[in-house]
């Protein structure tokens, strides 16, 4: 390590751990609704396509592939 560069800092540690643990749950209304995660490689210009396209419905890019899989795949949550 040369001389200019500093060595990478720890932040703090909480002073409430518990809180500081709930904090990073997610929201209740999805807790527990998505129990999977796909991971798919696109390239660049079809990844910059589909975050315009969500940008321009105003969804998220998650939300907008999970109603597109819904449509042609079905969802099972609505079935049930």
């Amino acid at each position: 390590m040369s001389a200019s560069q500093k060595p990478a800092r720890f932040t703090a540690r909480p002073g409430n751990p518990d809180a500081w643990v709930k904090a990073s749950e997610p929201p209740q209304a999805r807790a527990g609704q998505y129990d999977a995660r796909l991971t798919v490689d696109v390239t660049t210009t079809l990844r910059g396509q589909i975050k315009v396209a969500a940008f321009r419905r105003g969804l998220t890019v998650a939300d907008m592939l999970r109603a597109l899989l819904a449509r042609e795949f079905g969802d099972d949550e609505a079935s049930s």
